[in-house]
């Protein structure tokens, strides 16, 4: 289970990285998907240096894809949108790969995803089922460096949630009635976490998963030398969210 103590250290997203490769499972399986020699390589030689007992797998279309997820049920899948659908003779398109990540979260709700893309304003068309997705779901614009995408990789192997990129675009994601409810147990009635699940019927792990949601929305990310959670207080009274 992700500890959502891993976001409150006050300490460099390097030192992050350390800390959280403490808490992964012995056995973690990544999976890699683009189409790209060029790209595949060098995304996995930058994961094979940050995570070295890590088992990887890669696929290059739509359908090597699915086999991959069915067959070896890995722990993260990072993914290009721009794929083919079953050979790499055929076009690669964005749609193919907004299909099989639909199929991803409803099949695999719990599964970690980080979507590395140059099409990041595709991801419009699915941002409801990203907002209920259960698992980890991050976001890398394929500009970013290589540091940056590490981070984000580590934060969805976390089960966080971080798609600011997204909401950039200027399409915010709807703030759920849950979510609010959390926030004002929080902050109004200033109960911890596993009170707040206590009393709206639910499990820790979901309290945690609401979080990293609320967060995310707001625009509140682990930064050095902040409270995440007294940030987010502060950020949600700014929005009205909370008296």
């Amino acid at each position: 289970m992700r500890s959502d103590r891993s976001f409150d250290r006050h300490t460099s997203p390097a030192h992050n990285l350390a800390v959280m490769n403490q808490d992964l499972p012995e056995d973690l399986k990544i999976l890699v998907v683009d189409d790209h020699d060029i790209v595949l390589d060098g995304t996995l030689s930058n994961l094979k240096e940050q995570y070295p007992e890590a088992e990887f797998l890669i696929a290059r279309t739509a359908r090597e894809t699915r086999n991959q997820i069915e067959r070896s049920q890995p722990h993260l899948v990072i993914f290009d949108l721009s794929i083919p659908e079953d050979n790499l003779a055929q076009e690669p398109k964005a749609k193919y790969g907004i299909q099989v990540l639909r199929e991803m979260m409803q099949c695999y709700p719990e599964l970690n995803l980080t979507v590395q893309t140059t099409h990041v304003k595709t991801l419009i068309r699915i941002k409801q089922q990203i907002d209920i997705h259960q698992g980890g779901f991050t976001i890398v614009d394929k500009k970013l460096a290589s540091r940056e995408m590490l981070v984000r990789v580590n934060l969805a192997l976390q089960g966080a949630t971080h798609t600011r990129d997204l909401r950039a675009l200027g399409r915010s994601m709807e703030f759920r009635p849950e979510w609010t409810n959390v926030l004002k147990l929080a902050f109004e009635e200033g109960l911890q976490d596993r009170a707040i699940a206590e009393r709206i019927n639910v499990s820790p792990r979901t309290v945690l998963h609401y979080w990293t949601k609320i967060r995310d929305v707001l625009g509140v990310y682990s930064e050095e030398g902040k409270n995440l959670r007294i940030q987010t207080e502060i950020r949600a009274r700014e929005e009205g969210l909370i008296d």
